[in-house]
């Protein structure tokens, strides 16, 4: 049976773009629904060039579990993937959907993590802090930010004199060939062992 996706994401979408692209026309899953926080973000547009649903949604109504979760039900969403969203997830979805959500952060955590760390914040405190790699991380959701347990992690150089940019560009890399296939893999586990 087909398992239905819904990314969360705040930002210019390009990992929104990929797990679109990467789900079209597959066997095991789509992508049914994009949330955003924000009414301008590229996203919303890019969901809706794959014929994907958007809702956009305040803070205080993300925060209503008679809101979201029939939202979430209309369609009929089994699994949700956070590309660049940027509030904290309410308890009741963390809850309803254990073992369900994931998130791509753009460092190897638990360095560089929490409220704040995200975009070229995060490229900058590592350049600043002298790691020698970087890279991302695919971490389960839970109340607070970046703290879920790590599901996958891929490492790059840091070189010197690399600037935030540069080091973005060679972390996005990593997070676009990988994040959707863990997308995948993840799907594919929880229907052979069901939670």
């Amino acid at each position: 049976m087909m398992k239905h996706i819904a990314i969360f994401a705040s930002g210019t979408g390009s990992n929104a773009r990929r797990i679109l692209e990467y789900f079209e026309g597959h066997p095991l899953a789509r992508v049914s629904l994009l949330l955003s926080g924000r009414p301008e973000v590229p996203a919303l547009a890019i969901a809706r060039s794959f014929g994907v649903d958007t809702v956009v949604l305040d803070k205080g109504r993300f925060s209503r579990e008679d809101i979201v979760l029939p939202l979430l039900k209309a369609h009929s969403t089994d699994f949700i993937a956070l590309a660049g969203f940027m509030w904290k997830i309410p308890a009741y979805l963390v809850q309803k959907y254990q073992g369900r959500m994931v998130n791509i952060h753009p460092a190897l955590l638990p360095k560089f993590g929490g409220k704040g760390m995200y975009g070229m914040h995060v490229h900058e405190a590592v350049i600043t802090a002298k790691e020698k790699e970087s890279g991302m991380t695919v971490h389960w959701v839970n109340e607070y930010y970046d703290e879920g347990a790590i599901v996958l992690q891929a490492h790059c150089p840091v070189f010197p004199g690399d600037s935030p940019l540069e080091l973005a560009k060679r972390v996005q890399a990593l997070e676009h060939r990988f994040y959707p296939v863990i997308i995948e893999h993840l799907i594919a586990n929880a229907l052979n062992n069901p939670i």
